[in-house]
């Protein structure tokens, strides 16, 4: 398992590196994760907090429903 990830991960970590656009996309989204960390880092039941950030990644990656 571990083996298919790391390639996976090294596939990806290519396709970032040759696409300007690809590259823009992933910094958006990382600095997102990093807001989102912040966040669930500050509040007192954390448990409850990655349940809401993962419903508002969830609606969003079904358009905003």
């Amino acid at each position: 398992m571990s083996f298919l990830l790391r390639h996976i991960a090294r596939y990806a970590a290519q396709k970032l590196a040759s696409n300007p656009r690809a590259r823009e996309t992933a910094a958006k989204a990382a600095r997102v994760v990093v807001i989102e960390a912040r966040q669930i880092a500050r509040k007192e039941d954390k448990a409850r907090a990655v349940g809401q950030a993962l419903r508002r990644a969830m609606n969003k990656l079904q358009g905003g429903r």
